[in-house]
């Protein structure tokens, strides 16, 4: 928690000095006592954050907890999405690629205030998953090296990703298996938890100060058999199985300062009969256990409703549940209908499925993040109707 706030601190003293932003994390909590000067800066993001969110509608904060894809190379449709319905960001696709030069430049043009960037993110694991073009060794390559050598290629990675300014990878495999029939075998840093732990927490520090770090596929998808992108994979291992044998490479990314989790469309049936993008039971553990602090994200959620599974079919629903568990930031790689979304998950704030908290809490962290990323400083202000009879 200390090393977050430190970050936070250090972030912010460079974007009210005017330098080079390098993504890190934003964390809560108040400064030391001897950090004055800091004190104020992060007071002033808070201010910013406050008076922001003050001016926000509900639907506004829940928009702004969905990332989507947006086909193409071209910046003005992603851009006119985005605007058009007040979104956290953007995630690139091979459709989105031609070279690095070219999302630099698309990734440039895809905020219109620069005030609250938005977020871009990547799957760059490196190997059989990748969007750039890299040449890095990737998990496989990996295994059986020192983590040094880890951390050496995700730093290279890491370079590359925010050399096409993007601020996100999905990029690091904190999942298990020493199942060579597993279709994850080749993307995981070890056979077991032991052999894995190290080098995660090597590919987050090697990404460190370059772009926001994902350990994904919370709780583990090297624990069951099957593909979450086509059924919801379960497994009836208990919960004291799984801190045995999946939780530590998990814990040793959040450790070296992973600033996002990204949850598995994965049932653990001892534990809970909801796949883990819907359980408030794993975002707990997450979150209490592991003591994770950042930002939470769903695998794509559209992968739900491929599963097959009647329960998961439904859009809106899948959105209600993940909301309502904890999940901060909804991703969407598949078609989606925001507004729909948007309506289903006001309609079970308002009809106290999900506390407003909830949809607050995760509106501040995503926030938070996007003003980080800025080098503008200063309240934010809000004029409402008179602005808009000024400009009318």
């Amino acid at each position: 928690m200390a090393r977050r706030r430190a970050a936070a601190a250090l972030l912010l003293v460079a974007a009210l000095g005017g330098c080079a932003i390098t993504p890190a994390t934003i964390g809560g909590g108040p400064p030391e006592p001897w950090a004055t000067p800091l004190a104020a800066e992060v007071d002033e993001l808070r201010s910013y954050v406050d008076a922001r969110l003050e001016s926000m509608t509900l639907e506004q904060k829940i928009s702004s907890l969905i990332m989507v894809h947006v086909g193409g190379t071209e910046p003005g449709p992603m851009r006119r999405h985005i605007e058009r319905h007040g979104l956290a960001g953007v995630i690139l696709m091979g459709d989105n690629v031609r070279s690095v030069r070219q999302v630099a430049d698309l990734t440039s043009k895809l905020s219109s205030d620069p005030g609250l960037p938005v977020l871009t993110a990547i799957d760059q694991e490196g190997g059989v998953v990748r969007r750039l073009p890299d040449t890095f060794p990737a998990a496989l390559q990996l295994r059986g090296r020192r983590a040094s050598a880890t951390e050496a290629a995700f730093r290279a990675r890491a370079e590359l990703v925010a050399e096409a300014g993007v601020t996100i990878n999905f990029g690091i495999v904190a999942d298990v298996t020493g199942n060579r029939g597993s279709f994850i075998f080749a993307r995981t840093l070890g056979d077991t938890a032991k052999d894995a732990a190290p080098r995660v927490a090597a590919a987050v520090e090697g990404e460190n100060g370059l772009v926001w770090s994902t350990l994904k596929h919370f709780p583990g998808h090297g624990s069951v058999a099957g593909d979450s992108h086509v059924s919801v994979p379960t497994t009836g291992m208990s919960l004291s199985e799984w801190r045995r044998t999946q939780a530590a490479p998990f814990q040793a990314g959040i450790d070296a300062g992973a600033d996002f989790v990204m949850l598995g469309h994965l049932r653990y049936s001892a534990v809970d009969s909801r796949p883990a993008s819907q359980s408030a039971t794993w975002v707990g553990i997450l979150r209490e256990e592991l003591g994770f602090d950042g930002v939470v994200v769903s695998d794509d959620m559209t992968m739900l409703e491929r599963s097959g599974e009647a329960a998961y079919a439904k859009q809106t629903t899948n959105a209600v549940r993940a909301v309502g568990a904890g999940t901060d930031l909804l991703l969407y790689v598949g078609p989606v209908d925001v507004r729909k979304v948007v309506r289903a998950v006001a309609g079970a704030v308002r009809d106290g499925r999900i506390p407003e908290a909830t949809v607050d809490a995760a509106a501040r962290r995503l926030m938070e993040l996007r003003r980080g990323m800025s080098e503008e400083s200063g309240p934010f202000i809000h004029c409402g109707a008179a602005c808009r009879e000024f400009t009318e």
